[in-house]
């Protein structure tokens, strides 16, 4: 039956299997988890062919768009690996501001070509993210601050559901596909082979300033940006990390940025002034304001100082409204715990919440609570799990619920979805994929 593919089909065993399984995997901590057959699909009706396959054999299936999934979702032990990266086609119509993707578009590529006719997307906050996976688990992306979760974005699928039928879903048809599919993530019931996106103008000016802080300052640097918060411009992402070794400073030490995405420099500088109200200003090791920057050097600056190639990440996450008072007894932990570089620990000024459309998403708070475990040697990875499930746990009674993509829900279980969604889901799989054909959430191991 493989000669049917214009993709390539691996079994269990086959030359090429391994390779086909890890794929294009960002994480190089792969799980021993083995599918009994990879199809990497050369187009469109690759897919189709897929899931009927599966049908037929009685596999479940998992999917791959662009492989960043830190706990690689993804992979799952038997059943198939419906591995969608090379479906990488677009198409823009620039007059009517909107497009179509395929799954294993990256969103920086996507971002390019918007670029030349003065377009944008709110695509992910790494270079190599596919935007199959982002989409579907919301995609928390670049001034969704103003613009909402990229999934907001999406007017229409192209899906083939359970029964191996290739159909479209917008507001008006197969309605309930497409809520469950702007925001159920790894969850999904259907194999997503087209996403039509309404585009947004592209900002004209993209400025940031940079401080600097020694950990020290930590308390003051937290309670302040809590109480600004409600301040500050949608146009802004606020965000503070703490890592070890920054600049070439030894300890943890804290850096407060705000990537501003505005129309006129004017503005772009008024939001950022913001940033010079800390009162502890004068403790700054370094202070740069005001940079004009662009999207591709925010993206490539990232991964430079935090999400290095060829690594192995543990990653989780946590929304809250919990004052800054509330917090520092963990962050006071996280940060006296904190493994070596680029291991690091993020917030993001997330709030206040925005109303969203009805779409599967549901899950929001005033600030993004994530931490990041990063190493190279395979010995280590139980201790660098546990550092970040425990680093969770601690925050766990303060916290909303977690965003689906820095989750690990095999490692610590927790709500990334309001209860009415999830049960509204859960009864739309029961309808569209009643033999359970597709894989849903992780769950712990027994």
């Amino acid at each position: 039956m493989t000669d049917k593919f214009d993709g390539t089909v691996f079994r269990r065993g086959d030359a090429g299997y391994e390779e086909a399984r890890r794929g294009h995997m960002w994480n190089a901590r792969v799980p021993a988890r083995y599918p009994d057959v990879v199809v990497q699909t050369g187009s469109e009706n690759d897919v189709v062919l897929a899931v009927r396959m599966a049908r037929r054999e009685g596999l479940r299936i998992a999917m791959r768009s662009g492989g960043h999934s830190w706990a690689a979702n993804f992979l799952r032990e038997r059943g198939m690996l419906l591995d969608m990266g090379r479906l990488q086609e677009w198409s823009i119509n620039i007059r009517a501001r909107t497009a179509w993707v395929r799954p294993g578009v990256i969103g920086t590529d996507l971002n390019r070509a918007l670029r030349a006719h003065g377009l944008f997307f709110p695509t992910g906050h790494c270079m190599s993210v596919g935007l199959g996976g982002f989409l579907l688990q919301g995609g928390f992306g670049w001034n969704s601050r103003l613009w909402g979760p990229a999934c907001a974005s999406v007017t229409g699928i192209d899906v083939v559901t359970a029964d191996g039928e290739l159909v479209h879903a917008d507001a008006t048809q197969n309605s309930d596909l497409y809520w469950a599919a702007r925001g159920a993530g790894p969850g999904f019931f259907g194999a997503v082979t087209r996403f039509h996106l309404a585009l947004r103008p592209r900002p004209k000016v993209m400025m940031n300033s940079v401080y600097h802080y020694p950990i020290e300052v930590m308390d003051e640097i937290y309670t302040w940006a809590a109480a600004i918060r409600p301040q500050l411009p949608r146009i802004m992402e606020p965000l503070v990390f703490m890592r070890r070794d920054l600049f070439g400073h030894s300890g943890p030490g804290l850096l407060v940025m705000g990537p501003t995405m505005a129309d006129t420099r004017e503005e772009a500088v008024a939001a950022l002034a913001l940033l010079e109200t800390c009162p502890v200003l004068d403790r700054a090791i370094s202070r740069e304001v005001n940079l004009e920057t662009e999207l591709e050097e925010l993206l490539s600056g990232g991964e430079q100082m935090l999400y290095w190639k060829e690594h192995r990440y543990a990653a989780d996450n946590l929304w809250t409204n919990a004052s800054a008072r509330e917090l520092l007894p963990a962050m006071h932990r996280i940060a006296e715990s904190l493994p070596g570089v680029p291991s690091h620990m993020m917030w993001i000024l997330w709030g206040p919440e925005q109303e969203l459309p009805d779409m599967a998403f549901s899950m929001q708070g005033d600030i993004y609570v994530a931490v990041y475990s990063v190493w190279d040697d395979p010995a280590e990875d139980r201790k660098h799990q546990a550092w970040v499930t425990d680093r969770m746990h601690d925050l766990e009674p303060l916290g909303k619920g977690i965003q689906l993509a820095d989750e690990n829900l095999a490692a610590r279980p927790f709500r990334f979805m309001s209860e009415e969604n999830l049960a509204r889901l859960e009864s739309l799989r029961a309808k569209h994929d009643p033999q359970r054909r597709f894989h849903s959430y992780m769950e712990p191991a027994a």
